[in-house]
């Protein structure tokens, strides 16, 4: 029996299907909310859940349709985001206790932009409190938990949007990554998470966690997807004064031109802040494989010293997030999490020396990983996050810590803060499942701005595999 619930549709086939007149935006909303009922209490990824202006707003877009008007690409497609972009009038948290009810004075430039290509708003999702966390953990508003196994993390802090995509409640959903906060989501849940170059995706109307490192990017459900969402939030923005103004290419129109005599350095770290599992090596070994059965040539890949990254990315966002939350340290310390509170304190103790030579050192950290991961490939594959998916109780600092739950904890950003030091592109996509039935993440970096040749790889993964197509149940 073929199962034709719209939900489980891709993103880009439902934009699609809504544009010829297949299938209402009212369907594809009515079908979101009906699997949202089921899954929201398993998952907890909703904060917010807006159906009455949701179901207003697709009622709106079809109108629009059947008189000739198509606003873009995602023309009366539901989707959710993380909690932290803000919409002028309406209450954003950031995962927060001091935000639970504070009102946003504007809108979110990609809020904007989404809006514009004609997206449906069905809510706002849960999140580390102030994206502070690589887990999903969040004592105000309680802790996401993974559709492929509740006991599970989801990873952070994008927990609510890795969820709900996974869930298949949303078609799409905005995250941000400070240090991974797309990517590990993106891995743990099973689903697609680009975190692009910097400066990419403007970050005008989101909270902040580290001016210097903070990106914005989507989660889909598949690679095609993610490349429709990137190339509408994609571009210069007045709003951001760190945004590029490099031209934005047609990501989706790219997105076929195969794995053939493409040159990927497959690089499996044995040391770092976590050790590599072998069931994690081994689905990226496989992935590597698959690539190379696809006309690519797969070389060892030559990392650098991961460790000064990972140092240089801790000193900058401890003293950016001290910087940004002072105020409502001295007045509600008491508001914070507790880890998320010592962890921001610790920015404050840290010489502004040291802080200038973590910022002043990045080019060379580029110009490193250019010239040595990067020499001769086009390229590097890895795992996204070292070990199998741990349970929230295994990773609950607030309840437990200990130093072997602060190791794991930390663990998790190991192979995906790096990139955030370097500013470059990295691609999380599902790869398999441990042998608990949880999914594996892979990750490929790229150049910069090279975001379409990752999507193109990706895409010609997913198209030889099926990891992609499952669906938690």
């Amino acid at each position: 029996m073929i199962n034709d619930d719209p939900a489980l549709r891709d993103l880009s086939d439902i934009a699609d299907a809504i544009a010829t007149g297949r299938l209402t935006s009212v369907q594809a909303t009515e079908a979101c909310l009906a699997r949202i009922e089921i899954w929201q209490p398993r998952t907890n990824a909703f904060l917010r859940l807006y159906k009455e202006k949701a179901m207003e707003q697709a009622r709106a877009m079809d109108r629009e349709l059947a008189a000739g008007m198509r606003r873009g690409p995602l023309h009366g497609v539901p989707m959710a985001h993380k909690d932290m972009y803000y919409r002028k009038g309406e209450r954003s948290t950031g995962g927060s206790a001091i935000r639970r009810d504070w009102t946003a004075p504007v809108t979110a430039t990609v809020l904007q932009k989404l809006d514009a290509a004609g997206v449906v708003e069905l809510g706002f999702l849960n999140m580390a409190e102030f994206a502070a966390g690589p887990t999903g953990h969040n004592v105000h508003h309680g802790h996401c938990r993974n559709p492929w196994d509740s006991a599970r993390v989801t990873g952070g802090s994008s927990s609510g949007s890795g969820a709900s995509v996974a869930a298949r409640m949303v078609y799409g959903a905005l995250g941000s990554d400070t240090g991974g906060s797309i990517r590990l989501p993106a891995s743990a849940c099973g689903v697609v998470g680009m975190k692009a170059t910097y400066g990419r995706v403007s970050r005008a109307g989101a909270v902040a966690r580290s001016w210097s490192l903070d990106h914005v990017g989507p989660l889909t459900r598949t690679v095609r997807d993610n490349a429709r969402m990137l190339g509408i939030l994609a571009g210069h923005d007045p709003d951001d004064s760190t945004s590029s103004d490099k031209p934005v290419p047609d990501y989706e129109a790219l997105l076929e031109g195969g794995a053939s005599g493409l040159r990927i350095g497959l690089a499996l770290p044995g040391d770092g802040p976590a050790a590599l599992d072998g069931q994690v090596g081994g689905a990226v070994q496989a992935a590597a494989d698959t690539l190379g059965k696809l006309g690519a040539k797969v070389t060892t890949a030559k990392l650098p010293d991961f460790t000064a990254l990972y140092r240089a990315a801790e000193v900058i966002v401890k003293c950016e997030a001290a910087a940004i939350h002072r105020p409502w340290m001295e007045k509600t310390p008491e508001l914070y999490a507790n880890q998320v509170r010592t962890r921001m304190e610790a920015g404050f103790f840290i010489p502004a020396t040291q802080y200038i030579d973590a910022l002043r050192l990045r080019a060379h950290f580029v110009r490193e990983f250019l010239a040595t991961a990067m020499d001769g490939v086009d390229a590097v594959l890895l795992p996204a996050i070292p070990f199998p998916i741990p349970t929230i109780e295994e990773t609950d600092t607030e309840t437990k810590g200990g130093p072997a739950v602060l190791k794991m904890v930390a663990g998790f950003t190991g192979l995906t803060r790096p990139f955030n030091t370097l500013g470059i592109p990295a691609l999380s996509v599902p790869c398999g499942f441990d042998t608990k039935g949880v999914p594996i993440g892979l990750q490929l970096v790229g150049r910069p701005f090279d975001e379409a040749l990752l999507y193109r790889i990706g895409h010609a993964y997913q198209v030889a595999t099926d990891h992609h197509l499952k669906v938690p149940v």
